[in-house]
């Protein structure tokens, strides 16, 4: 890696930092940092703007920010039911964002809405966008095709989206809410961070000292697929047991005794609502089953933080005592006395439209200088 990549990661990570700041996080003299942005600024990659006042006396210094007329990123959120497309600038921050539902339920419904929005930052920003990443709600294989089996997506190709993209990266939506939340959120410094995700099903990921877990064929993380349920439902997967069934909007209403809902988020957002005793009782015994599946993870692979997202964030804040007990109660005896915090993921709904931004950084940064 270069000096100039170097630095232009630094400021991607911190950005604001000052040049005297990214010389110490580089460990090069001040001097040889003066000259790397001046390069990077001639180049239309960074630029300086005054930075906060510290207070004290001196000369006033600038902070190492995106230049305004520096390249930029997609990023794209898919749902089952709807899209979000980011613009982003180094740094993360989003310049621009543009969502829709989706105008069908299949994928080249869902093709053509995300098109328009790709092509109309495309003629807003023309040659500053340089990439595209995308979070997608399911398995994403090294060559990018995805498997959403809830809406009936199988071995669809993302290059859909963006033929001939001149950098395209993808992945699963929980998978880059973790990567997200370990460089920006809630479990930035973590050594070992274990993230999960409920939306339609459960899914997450492992963040190792800053690295993606990202498995043999690139689709780790199906944790709503572990056999934590009850062997006498079956999952749409195929499989019986699954650990996503008896957490998410259809559990809830399984206990309940009602149809599964067509949208299980907004369902269980409904039901976590209620004051009613049989949608207590209901949110009760999921929020057990996400408590012991948890602790079975947490023994298995030695996370030193959790961080929970959409529903399960929610469960976490609607049944704190049953989520806290069942979990403590299915952690080895060796882990009880400091277990692994469980805290809500800090970017929200946000976290996989960030997690897609990095990844689409983090490869296109290796190409600009």
């Amino acid at each position: 890696m270069t000096r100039t990549t170097e630095l232009l990661r630094v400021v991607h990570a911190h950005p604001g930092v000052t040049r005297a700041d990214a010389a110490r996080h580089l460990g090069i003299g001040t001097g040889a940092t003066t000259e790397l942005v001046a390069r990077l600024t001639q180049a239309s990659l960074l630029a300086e703007a005054p930075a906060a006042r510290s207070g004290t006396r001196g000369r006033p210094t600038t902070a190492l920010v995106a230049h305004p007329a520096g390249p930029l990123v997609l990023a794209a959120q898919i749902t089952h039911r709807a899209w979000r497309l980011d613009v982003v600038e180094l740094g993360g921050h989003a310049v621009a964002t543009v969502s829709a539902g989706h105008a069908g339920t299949s994928w080249p419904d869902v093709v053509t809405g995300v098109t328009v929005g790709i092509n109309q930052m495309r003629q807003t920003y023309s040659e500053r966008v340089r990439a595209l990443g995308v979070a997608a709600p399911g398995p994403v294989t090294s060559d990018l095709r995805l498997d959403a089996t809830t809406s009936g997506w199988h071995d669809v190709d993302l290059h859909d989206l963006w033929p001939g993209a001149p950098l395209l990266v993808a992945g699963n939506d929980a998978s880059l809410a973790a990567t997200a939340e370990s460089a920006r959120g809630a479990a930035a410094g973590a050594s070992v961070a274990l993230h999960l995700l409920i939306e339609y099903g459960l899914g997450g990921a492992v963040v190792d000292q800053g690295h993606l877990v990202i498995g043999a064929h690139g689709a780790s993380g199906e944790f709503g697929h572990m056999p934590f349920g009850d062997p006498a439902v079956i999952c749409p997967c195929g499989a019986r047991g699954c650990w996503g069934t008896a957490v998410d909007g259809t559990a809830l209403a399984r206990h309940l005794g009602q149809p599964p809902p067509a949208d299980p988020v907004a369902y269980a957002r409904k039901v976590l609502a209620s004051d009613a005793p049989a949608e207590r009782a209901a949110v009760t015994m999921a929020a057990a089953a996400l408590g012991r599946g948890i602790a079975g993870l947490v023994n298995g692979l030695d996370a030193d933080l959790v961080t929970l997202g959409s529903i399960a964030a929610d469960l976490l804040a609607a049944a704190p005592t049953e989520l806290h007990s069942a979990y403590h109660s299915g952690l080895m005896a060796i882990r009880r006395k400091s277990p692994p915090p469980l805290v809500a993921a800090a970017l929200g709904p946000t976290g996989p439209i960030a997690g897609a931004a990095e990844a689409a950084w983090s490869q296109l940064l290796t190409q600009l200088a």
